[in-house]
């Protein structure tokens, strides 16, 4: 079974930060390849060890990811940093190995209706392509996640089930993935659906790291994270600053922010497991000040996120 997440002691959890990819991949202005290289160095200083860097998207499509290739070249000699690039298809998954990315991660969108608005295919034709991506990839030697979007509610199916997500899992689960990620896209998700569909998904016959990816869109994002951390979730991602946003959620806020995220996990006595050899945590002050940073680079009036604002408690 997926025990992941119940180990003796407190809880622990691993970040992935994801601002470079769906932190920028919806905002309107295009940064430079050289700002982008810049948040993901800051990012590595403040701590933080798995990034997912960029998206192997057409550039016509996601004109924020065209220069996946050269961000790549840019960050290759980066130590301490595990590059992560989500691919949709198998030309994404080429690009990807040729640009040196250490992981992939492939998205199955758990309703057809957003599926085929999305990627042109529907879900089980997306997990058809997942299967083929795995195995290639892990020829390559890359670490394979697979997210499953919109597994909290569709922008245009409306409600999607517990069942019809498990359904999905499994035959995600069919391509041996290193690490199984549900994601609440539109950000409608709240507490109990977490529980109850964490705790469907390690019902199922399999040993496999679960993940979760949250949009505060309707102020619920954190307490989703701490419901996915006491139902077994052991990664989490979040994006500096609170950046990004769904094109299917008008008037979204973002992904959670790492920095809040952090607060929130330290106060609560949740462990960060940040996989530095020096033994360091990841340092939330240094996490707010780019997120800081990246919001004005994207001419954003402040960050979304709040402890760039209103500072670390007991403060230093």
């Amino acid at each position: 079974m997926i025990t992941q997440g119940r180990q003796a002691g407190p809880p622990q959890v691993e970040i992935v930060e994801v601002s470079p990819r769906d932190g920028l991949q919806n905002e309107k202005r295009v940064l430079s390849t050289e700002t982008k290289a810049e948040l993901v160095r800051r990012s590595v200083a403040a701590g933080i060890r798995r990034i997912e860097v960029t998206a192997f998207a057409r550039p016509d499509r996601v004109p924020q990811m065209a220069d996946a290739e050269a961000l790549l070249s840019e960050l290759r000699d980066e130590p301490d940093l595990s590059r992560i690039g989500l691919v949709l298809n198998r030309r994404g998954l080429d690009r990807a190995i040729a640009a040196g990315c250490d992981e992939v991660t492939a998205v199955v969108v758990a309703s057809d209706g957003l599926a085929l608005r999305n990627q042109g295919a529907d879900t089980a034709a997306q997990v058809k392509a997942w299967h083929e991506i795995a195995a290639d990839a892990r020829s390559a030697g890359l670490k394979t996640s697979v997210i499953i979007a919109a597994a909290f509610g569709c922008p245009f199916d409306g409600e999607v089930s517990t069942e019809r997500v498990v359904e999905v899992a499994r035959g995600c689960l069919d391509g041996a993935p290193d690490e199984l990620a549900i994601a609440d896209t539109i950000g409608v998700g709240v507490p109990a659906q977490v529980t109850a569909l964490v705790s469907a998904l390690r019902s199922l016959n399999v040993s496999v790291p679960l993940r979760a990816h949250f949009h505060n869109t309707r102020n619920t994002g954190y307490a989703n994270a701490v419901a996915a951390v006491a139902s077994g979730i052991s990664v989490l991602d979040a994006s500096a600053g609170g950046i990004g946003g769904c094109p299917f959620a008008p008037g979204a806020t973002g992904n959670i922010a790492t920095e809040d995220l952090l607060y929130l996990l330290a106060r609560s006595g949740i462990r960060v497991n940040s996989h530095r050899l020096d033994g360091a945590e990841i340092d939330a002050t240094q996490v707010a000040a780019t997120g800081t940073w990246i919001s004005e680079q994207l001419g954003l009036p402040q960050a979304p996120a709040m402890l760039g604002r209103a500072g670390w408690f007991p403060s230093a």
